[in-house]
């Protein structure tokens, strides 16, 4: 996943490059911003929601195994 966000990075920043040089320099920016910064970000975020649900579900699923252990410990311990 990362390598085509690096390439399409590169390719964005040859395309500003190439802008700025031939019109102006806010057009290059705006090229770079427009085609390469927020659609980037965007299909970044998307692509790593599966990862964050499996990570937020891991770690309730920590907490709770460690909540029931803490509970089961505490009678023993008072025994």
């Amino acid at each position: 996943m990362y390598i085509i966000a690096i390439a399409w990075g590169f390719v964005v920043i040859l395309m500003a490059a190439a802008e700025a040089m031939s019109t102006s320099v806010t057009a290059g920016l705006l090229t770079l911003l427009f085609y390469g910064v927020l659609p980037l970000a965007l299909v970044l975020y998307l692509m790593g929601t599966p990862q964050r649900r499996r990570n937020q579900i891991k770690q309730e699923l920590a907490e709770q195994q460690q909540a029931t252990e803490n509970t089961t410990a505490s009678p023993s311990e008072n025994s």
